[in-house]
């Protein structure tokens, strides 16, 4: 099935409304859909075409969304790559890739270029490619199609609102799908998207009090930090959208008392951005016998994401792991049975209404970022000091879950905290550098066959 191309219908019903604002100027739908016809003709001259997959390697801002909606013009697939990864690892995505785009496209191009554009997008058909770690230390490609895509912007508007002037906005990488997906759905809305290269509290905060924010995308550690530089009841902001891991209940306390409206998701790229959502009104903070929700009514627990999006269904395997179906579900996620094996565990409450216990997996998610502990203790198993070293993750008021490292150094070497971290700052974006990290004198817990007992150091 093949649809009007979103950008194209969102620059003819509404040329003159604000597409895209970042600090280093604004487009409108005219301005962001002649710069990306322009950039499609561009890339056309290139050899992209339907199916072309062009790496975008720019920082989150005009030019990045131009490239992005370039691609989709084309029926090219976007890659974007996260440019706070190690050059390695950018290497490693970039290399599967016909094109690259590092440097920012024209935003005129002759007439007839411009035509090359489709204007059309095929749902079934792949629009872009976001890589996520895994429990491995490789970059895990994931493809999402334009209906990923749609149903998913629909599915949030069912559940968090969506009006004419709404401006989302995004302080996340916009190489991950939280980040992606607020382009795209404020394309599909025809709304407005505030962009920031990368999350800075002080700038944050002031878009939050002075640019008629209506929603914005947090994890626990950047709602946080809101919180501590003194966001309080911001007069346009409908919803705080955050997920990325577990939010302590007393973060979420704070954040009623400040005025802030929270509501709580939990998601996967796998599935294109949100699968459940908690209203506002339905996210409740622990308080002993006086339970309050934050904007009052009958709500679920702190650590509950509410229930499945409207065209999203979620179950619980008889292993207590979360299953999830429906079309915002990336194709090749879907397991034999038609389902995408989350590798988290949770249970639903008698409403429908999602607790998230834990993964199944060894992933750390740190402040909203995937870690594989494998990829970090190989960078510490390469310092000259270091004989083994084991990384897990803990829970942490801020980040959710701390990175620390357990690291056994070789006989007679005394590396130090900082070095060890130094060492992995060259190494990993620095998401992945552990927050602590302890010596230890004996030899890790390890299986019979010599594998890494990471239970019994966590």
């Amino acid at each position: 099935m093949e649809i009007e191309g979103w950008l194209a219908r969102a620059a003819a019903r509404q040329p003159g409304r604000t597409a895209l604002q970042t600090p280093a100027g604004s487009w409108s739908y005219r301005d962001l859909h002649g710069a990306a016809r322009a950039g499609a003709a561009e890339l056309a001259a290139r050899g992209a075409g339907p199916g072309t997959r062009v790496a975008i390697a720019l920082p989150g801002g005009l030019a990045f969304a131009q490239a992005l909606h370039s691609c989709l013009l084309l029926g090219a697939i976007a890659v974007p790559l996260d440019l706070r990864l190690a050059r390695a690892e950018q290497v490693t995505i970039a290399d599967g890739c016909d094109l690259h785009v590092r440097e920012p496209l024209a935003e005129r191009a002759p007439r007839a270029g411009a035509e090359r554009a489709r204007e059309r997008h095929r749902l079934s058909a792949v629009a872009a490619v976001i890589h996520t770690s895994g429990t491995t230390a490789a970059p895990r490609p994931v493809e999402l199609t334009y209906g990923n895509f749609l149903w998913s912007a629909l599915g949030s508007a069912v559940a968090l609102g969506c009006e004419a002037e709404d401006r989302w906005l995004c302080a996340l990488p916009l190489a991950h799908v939280g980040g992606l997906s607020i382009l795209i759905r404020s394309a599909i809305y025809a709304t407005g998207a505030i962009v920031h290269e990368r999350f800075e509290t002080d700038r944050v905060l002031h878009s939050l009090e002075h640019e008629q924010v209506a929603l914005v995308s947090l994890v626990g550690t950047t709602l946080e930090r809101l919180l501590e530089a003194g966001l309080r009841a911001p007069a346009h902001l409908r919803c705080a959208l955050t997920g990325g891991g577990p939010v302590a209940p007393e973060l979420l306390r704070r954040a009623r008392s400040a005025g802030v409206p929270v509501s709580l998701t939990y998601g996967l790229t796998e599935s294109c951005s949100q699968v459940t959502t908690a209203p506002v009104a339905e996210v409740r903070v622990a308080g002993g016998a006086d339970v309050e929700t934050l904007a009052g009514g009958e709500g679920a627990p702190s650590d509950a994401a509410g229930e499945a999006l409207f065209c999203t269904r979620v179950r619980i395997a008889p292993d207590g792991e979360i299953l999830v179906r429906g079309p915002t579900v990336a194709p090749g996620a879907r397991a034999a049975d038609g389902w995408l094996h989350t590798g988290d565990l949770g249970s639903l409450d008698e409403r429908g209404r999602l607790r998230v216990h834990g993964r199944r997996s060894e992933t750390i998610v740190s402040g909203g970022e995937n870690v594989s502990p494998a990829e970090v203790e190989a960078v510490l198993e390469g310092h000259p000091g270091v004989g083994e070293a084991a990384v897990v993750g803990r829970p942490d008021p801020r980040w959710g879950e701390a990175v620390c490292a357990i690291v056994v150094p070789l006989d007679g070497a005394r590396p130090d905290e900082e070095e060890l971290r130094a060492h992995c700052a060259a190494a990993l974006a620095p998401y992945k550098v552990p927050k602590r990290i302890e010596l230890a004198r004996g030899p890790l817990p390890r299986t019979q066959s010599g594998k890494l007992l990471r239970r019994a150091l966590s």
